[in-house]
């Protein structure tokens, strides 16, 4: 009697941890949305946190922008690591979508028969804010891309500072160049001819290739971005395939000369792909999550800066 009361107890308990853990699971939507801008309907994820329909105030909305090749399955694997993050606390609910772009790089063809670019940041964005419980404002509006992704949350972020208050771009899929006729075959090897004149017309216009590559718009629009205060986040391995580390590392050396602040991060001994990936994208991740809150003042910092600021002061040096 007693081993059978003890039983049904465990029993009991076993039933009410599953119930639990799955009233905190989080809700992976699948849906789409037509369009005359792009090829239609897109078809596009939804991750939803745990207690999502009790929420009363809007939620952040992170745009998770697959690689070339990918679609919106990109988000059902990596659902693990942002259900990881939010369980630990590491990452604050948010409305994560991953919309299927195929390899469109994120951008409006030449020749005006794909606009990616338009639709995302327009009427895409407008309707993730109609349907989900996300923010309609600048704060709380993220981007974070892998590959081409990154490529493409850096065009959008930079191109649109007032639109996104912070991205991370994981290995991003740009070029080492301010001109297309500097960017050399190790650094453009793995995409072919049909594909560029593709997207950015035929015979390839190299001015419309500058127009959009994330380097030179950083640079055009090099005022604007520091003055949005754009949280920006650079990964990329050391020992990337594709020859990315170079590209990135010219982005950041960019960003550098022209005091556009950011986060980079040259990962030693990492590849494109590999078990270096996830630990990689969950610190972009936090990066994200820190743009979300600012923290208090330090007050060993600032002790250090008055402490300094007399010095520099005699030195001629500026604050």
């Amino acid at each position: 009697m007693i081993r059978s009361h003890r039983l049904r107890s465990l029993l009991l308990i076993l039933v009410a941890c599953a119930a639990s853990q799955t009233a905190r699971a989080s809700q992976l939507v699948e849906a789409k949305l037509e369009s005359k801008l792009v090829p239609s309907p897109v078809q596009y994820n939804v991750l939803l946190p745990d207690g999502y329909e009790a929420e009363k105030d809007a939620l952040p909305l992170l745009l998770f922008l697959h690689g070339g090749g990918g679609d919106r399955s990109f988000l059902a694997r990596m659902r693990p690591i942002i259900d990881e993050m939010w369980k630990s606390g590491a990452l604050p609910k948010m409305v994560v979508v991953t919309p299927s772009a195929s390899r469109s790089f994120y951008m409006d063809y030449k020749d005006g028969s794909q606009k990616w670019e338009s639709f995302i940041v327009g009427e895409f964005l407008e309707h993730l804010r109609a349907a989900y419980k996300v923010s309609r404002e600048r704060k709380g509006t993220l981007l974070f891309g892998i590959s081409m992704g990154g490529l493409g949350a850096l065009r959008l972020g930079f191109k649109y500072p007032d639109k996104f208050q912070a991205l991370a771009a994981l290995e991003p899929g740009i070029d080492p160049a301010l001109k297309w006729s500097d960017v050399k075959p190790r650094n453009r090897f793995w995409r072919g001819d049909d594909l560029m004149e593709t997207i950015f017309g035929k015979p390839f216009d190299a001015d419309y290739w500058q127009k959009n590559n994330p380097a030179s718009i950083a640079v055009a629009n090099a005022e604007k971005i520091r003055g949005s205060g754009l949280g920006i986040y650079l990964d990329v391995g050391d020992e990337d395939s594709f020859n990315l580390h170079e590209a990135t590392e010219f982005m950041h050396r960019l960003l550098w000369d022209n005091k556009i602040l950011h986060e980079y991060h040259l990962v030693r001994g990492a590849d494109h792909v590999g078990r270096t990936v996830r630990a990689r994208s969950m610190e972009a991740l936090t990066f994200l999550a820190r743009a979300l809150s600012s923290p208090p003042p330090d007050p060993d910092v600032e002790n250090l800066k008055r402490t300094l600021a007399p010095l520099k002061r005699r030195a001629g040096v500026q604050p």
